[in-house]
């Protein structure tokens, strides 16, 4: 079966298509077309996303991702006699309604080109902003009712744990067998929004042990970053302050705390590492180029240790020999580095997505969708959830 997956919860609009074969028990994947356009460098001017311009560009990109993910796919055929009923369009209309202009624009793609060979159409229904998941939502309905394909609503946050399945360097590739995988599992998801831990009992089978009690990891960043004066985003930017710290081999004089690494649960707070590391910088007055970069390297340094912590607690209570962690934040080298060194002395297999599926996209929501089979929802009935939980 071919899976069209539709990713818009954030910044990026994202569209794959994944050919999946086997059953859930042994399925086997190939990415046919890997898609994603950011808005990153649009959003860095404001220092973080906003919302509705998020959905603005997503509306913009929605049609070229997916010509474009047809087109790598080798699935796109032009019609020679373009038609589309009177009925088929008004649907789309109404689907469409309160995406400005999209409606039109889409109406005139699909009736250039013939149905494409897909079997499933998934989406992802949230967590995130839901102005911009609502263009990723109405778009993948209006594609369901004008192909009559099944559409699946995904969890985003799944879709990060079953990113460590496509396992490539490029966007044709075989992805890792889930025979592999030993269950139970533990999977860390650090990303800009979110920060949890959950049990995971199957493919599809999930429990969350915790999550943060206020910021994010990915947002601590960030907020560290714009307190050191480094553009948006933030995370890469201190990781590389970090990373020219280590290699100096400069460590500085600041002490910053390991919030809740030793609390007894598998909850996380970062607001206070954020505040701690604004009272340093006050403390010490204007910081110099060494000061930066000792800073950012202990900021580094105390967030990847109670990460850890809390996993390696997580996979021993649970006895769970399999570690998995995704989203945007296993982007970040020195955690990897340090998550490969713990795991192989604890002799825990250790699951990362690559680079590319690290971040967020449209691939990893195909392979949750593929383990969601014949749970399809009617077009009408899927609504965007700012806050939808595992």
């Amino acid at each position: 079966m071919k899976i069209l997956a539709i990713e818009t919860s954030c910044d990026e609009t994202a569209i794959s298509i994944v050919e999946a074969e086997g059953d859930q028990q042994s399925p086997s994947f190939k990415v046919l077309s890997h898609i994603v356009s950011s808005q990153v460098e649009l959003h860095a001017v404001w220092g973080g996303v906003v919302p509705n311009l998020a959905r603005r560009e997503h509306i913009a990109n929605l049609i070229p991702v997916l010509e474009e993910a047809l087109v790598k796919a080798d699935l796109l055929r032009e019609w020679e006699h373009p038609d589309m009923s009177s009925s088929e369009a008004i649907l789309i209309r109404e689907i469409l309604d309160r995406e400005e202009g999209l409606a039109e624009n889409l109406i005139s793609f699909l009736s250039s080109i013939q149905i494409p060979e897909i079997d499933t159409i998934a989406v992802t229904a949230g967590p995130g902003l839901e102005p911009a998941l609502w263009a990723g939502i109405n778009f993948a309905r209006a594609l369901a009712t004008a192909w009559m394909k099944p559409l699946v609503p995904v969890n985003h946050m799944e879709g990060h744990i079953v990113s460590v399945l496509a396992d490539g360097e490029s966007t044709k590739y075989e992805a890792r067998n889930p025979k592999q995988v030993q269950f139970p599992a533990v999977a860390l998801l650090v990303s800009g929004g979110h920060t949890e831990l959950v049990l995971v009992k199957n493919w599809g089978e999930y429990e969350r042990l915790g999550e943060t009690r206020d910021d994010a990891v990915g947002e601590a960043f960030d907020k560290v970053a714009r307190l050191l004066g480094l553009p948006y985003p933030g995370g890469p930017q201190i990781s590389r302050l970090a990373a020219e710290a280590r290699a100096q081999n400069l460590t500085g004089d600041w002490q910053l705390p390991r919030p809740m690494k030793n609390s007894g649960d598998y909850d996380f707070s970062f607001s206070g590492i954020k505040t701690a590391v604004r009272y340093a910088i006050e403390k010490r007055g204007e910081l110099n180029e060494t000061d930066k970069l000792t800073l950012a390297r202990e900021f580094e340094d105390a967030v990847v240790e109670v990460l850890i912590a809390k996993a390696m607690s997580a996979c021993e209570e649970y006895n769970a020999p399999t570690l998995i962690v995704g989203g945007g934040v296993i982007a970040n080298q020195y955690l990897r580095t340090q998550l490969a060194k713990v795991c192989a002395d604890k002799g825990l297999a250790l699951l990362l997505p690559t680079l590319e599926t690290s971040t967020d996209n449209a691939t990893m929501i195909a392979l949750a969708a593929f383990f969601h089979q014949g749970e399809s929802s009617g077009p009408d009935s899927i609504r965007a959830q700012g806050n939808l939980k595992l």
